[in-house]
């Protein structure tokens, strides 16, 4: 099993740069970049709660669980 995250299409809908999403939500972009590139480990629900607040979006929009290719 795996999450994808899909912040990049929520930036898209909100024509937001990751630098200033990076800002609004307190993380770098360093970070943003581990998030949309699926090699975060674990996000912290302050974060996620931070980042759906500035997407105006729900976790569901961010994160999405994609079953193995194997099942």
């Amino acid at each position: 099993m795996s999450i994808v995250v899909r912040i990049d299409v929520q930036l898209a809908k909100q024509k937001m740069s990751v630098n200033e999403f990076a800002e609004r939500v307190g993380i770098t972009p360093a970070n943003v970049s581990v998030l949309k590139n699926g090699r975060a480990k674990a996000v912290r629900f302050s974060t996620l709660a931070a980042m759906c607040e500035v997407l105006d979006c729900q976790p569901g929009d961010l994160l999405e669980w994609v079953p193995d290719e194997d099942h």
